[in-house]
């Protein structure tokens, strides 16, 4: 493990490697041919596929060395679902009108919804990544802190060349093996990609984004897409609302909420669709949603709850909607990893138990925080806020 982080060091500084570092690659590259061909992977297409391929430096750094840190809700929905962004889904939208029309009708999912993730996974097929996806995930097979996920990854990817769905010099995505217009990593896409066009490949790198745009709808049918329902409705809240029912677990019906005084936030009756749950993206005083069960389809797509809330806000935005009525205060930043471990730290000293200290404001962290609020006497919105913290030292 040393051997390898020094490679990686080596190579993110431009360091020519020594003897002994290329050739532990060359072990790691021989020792996975032996795993790759026991899975039916043709022993000519993997030399060709790794011809040339060695660690790359852009992968280690975007994997290794980028800062941890997290955005406010408000500014992640800011460059997310930006102006550009949402005429520019909309010109997509119509241009594309008949295409999405015909994919909506097969798959049973809203075409604002697919053309949404379309315009966050990569601006509308503006910025698909160009690194080769086979030496991305050979990196990361190869760096010991995620040798699983790489491995997996790249064995579907070399599936999926052998294949013949895409040519080699076309296969080029994120730097974590995300491909094409609407970013599916190799497992989904062997998963859940189709042939929308019917030419026998499941191209969702080609210009044409119609086998992309339909692999994704296809995604969230799989996943329990309800056509025709919202992913949340914004709401308010009666004076002294406790808190601690606002939890993305806690799933209730309409009349449930309706009857401790929750009400949308444009003065009319929450409606009845599936299970809502309440979140507080950003803590009191800041826009509050009942979101249902197409919020959590769009976090089986990507889990960040900043990134389903611009998914869905945006697809509301191209399909005509306006923006959330209650404006983010734009005063409490969300704390990084680490100010969470110290948080919880904090609270635990404090006596009031977070169940563990893993840097992830979780349930149990959310009940230790009220609980610690109501012992103050303030407003206990469970929120892990820098003031918070702060007055925890």
């Amino acid at each position: 493990m040393a051997l390898r982080f020094l490679i990686m060091l080596a190579i993110l500084l431009g360091l020519n490697l020594p003897a002994t570092a290329q050739s532990a690659f060359e072990v790691w590259r021989q020792e996975f041919r032996t795993t790759a061909l026991a899975q039916g992977i043709d022993p000519r297409l993997f030399d060709t596929a790794f011809q040339g391929v060695t660690p790359n430096a852009d992968v280690i750094g975007f994997d290794r060395f980028q800062p941890e840190f997290s955005k406010p809700i408000w500014d992640y929905l800011d460059t997310a679902v930006s102006q550009n962004r949402i005429r520019e889904g909309r010109q997509n939208h119509r241009r594309l009108r008949h295409l999405l029309r015909r994919i909506e009708n097969r798959y049973k999912v809203d075409s604002e919804i697919v053309t949404a993730i379309w315009g966050l996974e990569s601006n509308y097929g503006q910025n698909r990544g160009g690194i080769y996806t086979i030496e991305a995930l050979a990196t990361l097979a190869f760096d010991g802190r995620r040798a699983r996920y790489g491995t997996r990854q790249l064995i579907a990817a070399l599936k999926i060349l052998q294949a013949g769905h895409v040519a080699q010099a076309d296969m080029r995505g994120s730097w974590a093996g995300a491909m094409g217009h609407t970013q599916f990593i190799p497992t989904s896409f062997l998963a859940l990609a189709v042939d929308y066009d019917g030419d026998g490949k499941r191209n969702i790198w080609a210009e044409n984004p119609a086998d992309a745009l339909a692999s994704t709808a296809n995604y969230l049918r799989e996943n329990g897409w309800v056509q025709g329902q919202p992913w949340a409705v914004e709401v308010m809240l009666p004076q002294g609302f406790d808190f601690s029912k606002a939890d993305i677990s806690n799933r209730q019906s309409a009349r449930y909420w309706r009857s401790l005084g929750v009400t949308r936030a444009d003065g009319g009756t929450l409606p009845n669709y599936s299970e809502a749950s309440l979140l507080l993206p950003a803590g009191a005083g800041n826009p509050v949603f009942a979101v249902y069960k197409n919020f959590r389809v769009i976090q089986r797509y990507n889990n960040s709850v900043s990134y389903a809330m611009s998914v869905g806000n945006l697809a509301d935005r191209i399909g005509g909607g306006g923006n959330f009525i209650t404006p983010w205060a734009r005063n409490a930043a969300e704390l990084s990893r680490e100010e969470i471990v110290d948080l919880q730290t904090l609270l635990t000293a404090h006596g009031f138990s977070t169940g563990g200290t893993d840097g992830v404001a979780g349930a149990k962290t959310r009940t230790a925080i009220i609980a610690y609020q109501r012992s103050l006497g303030i407003e206990a919105d469970g929120f892990p806020s820098a003031a918070l913290l702060a007055r925890l030292k």
